[in-house]
């Protein structure tokens, strides 16, 4: 199943299935969140066609202004979990995956503009698979991890480098409003193997980025595990799995996001998530 974040005709959050091409609104849930079972989900049915609006009849997903596919309690971000981004940060691979948050705040939907802050001069890209929790626990086993997963998406975890370094905590460039794309949609896990999915990133048309999940260092079970460790995971938490090499500021030269350019993340099996960068007005 593959579902889809977005502002019906009304401007309200609408949340719709994708059937044969086009979007389906769903009856009696607008979101997923902490009150979204994967349960509940899976047995939505769709508005009847004969309902008010285009969008539940059916409508182009090209055509819908959409939406992050989940509202979070809690995000957890993790660094250094790619062997090609560890070589090119020159540290010592991690035996404890790096864990950081981010905020509801900080996403926003596919398409939507990412946007320079005139205090940062060095954006960064960074693609990721995301992972939406489905279903709650604490203390999950490894083998367990997988019944908890609602589904999978995609992620550029926009990060502003020169404040990142400030300290040894990354919060403080990791964690802007407004900075996040995830979408533009949500494949359920019954269709995803997490270990096997191609992931690349595009900058204006060139490959910056291009790997494969099962190069994670901490896999998908193993980083749902650990999280649940210390904290429930509730329905609609993300996690976002680390990026691959190939990043801006490791590059010689560096690269950085500048207005007016068109940044792509792709993952084999979900599609494409599109944002252009904007400078703040």
């Amino acid at each position: 199943m593959r579902l889809v974040a977005y502002l019906d005709d009304h401007g309200s959050e609408a949340l719709g299935r994708i059937e044969n091409g086009t979007v389906r609104r769903l009856r009696g849930i607008d979101r997923i969140d902490r009150t979204t079972s994967t349960d509940a989900l899976l047995a939505a049915e769709t508005e009847p066609a004969s309902s008010a609006g285009p969008s539940a009849a059916g409508a182009a997903l090209d055509g819908l202004t959409l939406l992050p596919v989940a509202r979070p309690g809690k995000i957890f971000c993790v660094g250094l979990n790619y062997r090609s981004h560890v070589t090119e940060t020159k540290r010592e691979l991690p035996t404890y995956p790096v864990l950081f948050p981010k905020f509801a705040s900080n996403l926003i939907g596919a398409g939507a503009d990412i946007v320079l802050p005139p205090e940062s001069e060095q954006v960064d890209y960074e693609a990721e698979l995301a992972v939406v929790i489905g279903r709650p626990g604490r203390r999950i086993a490894r083998e367990d991890a997988l019944d908890h997963v609602l589904g999978y998406t995609i992620c550029n975890d926009v990060t502003m480098r020169d404040f990142q370094y400030k300290t040894h905590q990354w919060m403080q460039g990791k964690a802007w409003d407004a900075s996040t794309p995830l979408g533009p949609v949500l494949v359920t896990g019954d269709e995803i193997d997490p270990g096997a999915l191609d992931i690349s990133l595009r900058l204006n048309g060139a490959e910056m980025q291009a790997s494969g999940t099962d190069r994670m260092i901490f896999d998908v079970p193993a980083l749902i595990a650990v999280t649940s460790q210390f904290t429930r995971l509730e329905p609609g938490d993300v996690i976002l799995t680390g990026t691959p090499g190939g990043v801006g500021f490791r590059r010689d030269p560096q690269v950085f996001l500048a207005d007016g350019d068109v940044v792509e993340v792709e993952i084999s099996g979900i599609g494409t998530l599109r944002n252009t960068v904007r400078a703040e007005s």
